[in-house]
């Protein structure tokens, strides 16, 4: 059943006036038919801007494009734009413009940790794949706009052969998250393709696709998508709602599809100001997921890229929205907080802390009423002597059964067959001198 509004009727009248409730519902006429200019988003949604607001938005597309499907576009409250949450992800704004001194154009060294084009390979055992710079919709908050917008392009046969090639020849990795753009805006058979070749790599486990389609463009949820997905399990799915406005029938819709074919969902949202940023929203919102059968899987403190400090909060906002949920609402509801660190490092969980103090053999703790408590260690435990040195261990694990590869950060520190004891940054002021 396709859902096709009366105001939804009316704006696709607008556009295309031979437009039928088939049209809406195909994903390619959304595509073909996205709002690229800014006159025909007036026309569209019937608001009137002052001639101010218009130069304003026209020197912001100058530098980043604008681009929203139909459907998404429907969901504006043209009554209400300057508050409107999906207004505000969609239609640019003349703040982009301003780049902070913190701002900068690569602020997760994606392109530096990328040993070949299109793969980004930061974490030991598990790389990101860039299949697409298409996307259904720019996002006024992408951390990548330095990729996407300006070419809306699928990157060739070659390119995508070179990163299987590399992930074929780089064993340690055990799980590739496919990303973009959009992988969802690839064909059906150029994404089986892909699906299909990570699927004979064997050291290969698991295969996860990042889409914001289900919540900008949820008619391209097809069968035919899915009946093709349902083939490479084990395949998990991340979404990217950031409103509870954007859980519409045609997103349920496209969820429920995805989940009746036994694909694990979660969600990442981006704490995002005057659209996210207050506890009743985050709240609501992880409730409208958990309904619909998507896990909340992280809240990302925004990036620092160029042109997006206008919707960036204080960490400790972040903070209070996870107090917010952590024990007034179902564990499994709570997302966890993150911060992407600048420079590459990687997601930093910045959550609440709960751990109040301890000693050798207590540790006091706090809940989120605020009662203190206390846990009693064991008197008599006993270590299994582990040095965290698997492949000749023949206590708990049996030879074969885990991959161990060279401990980095903390993990080194607390290995007993190394022999690092400090980790010391690099240009060590004190360390210099020695030398």
């Amino acid at each position: 059943m396709m859902i096709f509004t009366e105001q939804q009727q009316d704006m696709a009248k607008k556009i295309d006036s031979d437009v039928s409730i088939s049209n809406w519902g195909d994903w390619k006429w959304q595509m073909k038919h996205r709002i690229t200019a800014l006159d025909d988003l007036v026309k569209l949604l019937n608001v009137n801007f002052t001639e101010k607001k218009k130069a304003q938005i026209e020197k912001t597309i100058g530098k980043f494009p604008l681009s929203i499907t139909p459907y998404y576009l429907s969901l504006i409250d043209a009554d209400n734009v300057e508050n409107d949450p999906v207004f505000l992800q969609s239609v640019p704004s003349v703040q982009e413009l301003i780049i902070s001194n913190a701002d900068m154009s690569d602020p997760l060294h994606e392109d530096e940790d990328s040993p070949v084009p299109g793969i980004t390979h930061r974490y030991p055992d598990r790389v990101l794949f860039l299949v697409s710079n298409m996307c259904a919709m720019y996002c006024r908050h992408c951390t990548r706009k330095r990729k996407v917008g300006d070419k809306d392009n699928i990157p060739s046969r070659e390119l995508i052969d070179a990163g299987l090639d590399y992930i074929r020849k780089t064993p340690v990795i055990r799980d590739v998250l496919l990303s973009g753009g959009d992988p969802f805006l690839l064909s059906d058979k150029h994404l089986d393709y892909i699906l299909t070749e990570l699927r004979n790599i064997e050291h290969v486990e698991v295969i996860r696709i990042g889409t914001r389609t289900p919540v900008v463009l949820p008619s391209r949820i097809t069968d035919s998508l899915v009946a093709m997905l349902k083939k490479h399990h084990p395949l998990w799915i991340n979404t990217h709602f950031n409103h509870p406005r954007e859980l519409t029938t045609s997103a349920r819709m496209a969820l429920a599809k995805l989940a009746d074919a036994g694909i694990p969902l979660g969600n990442q949202s981006v704490l995002l100001a005057r659209i996210n940023d207050c506890p009743k929203i985050m709240r609501s919102l992880v409730h409208k997921l958990v309904a619909n059968r998507v896990r909340p899987y992280y809240l990302y403190q925004c990036d620092l890229s160029e042109g997006l400090s206008h919707f960036r909060t204080p960490v400790g906002t972040g903070i209070e929205i996870i107090e917010s949920l952590i024990g007034h609402t179902s564990g499994f509801c709570v997302p966890t907080y993150v911060i992407d660190a600048p420079g590459g490092g990687g997601k930093i969980p910045v959550m609440p802390n709960y751990l109040i103090s301890w000693s050798a053999n207590k540790v006091v703790l706090r809940n989120y009423e605020g009662v203190i408590t206390t846990y009693k260690e064991p008197d008599n435990y006993e270590s299994p002597c582990c040095d965290r040195n698997c492949e000749p261990c023949k206590l708990q694990l049996s030879p074969g059964e885990a991959t161990e590869y060279k401990s980095i950060g903390i993990e080194k520190l607390l290995s007993d067959h190394d022999e690092t004891i400090t980790l010391v940054p690099e240009g060590n002021e004190r360390i210099r001198k020695r030398d």
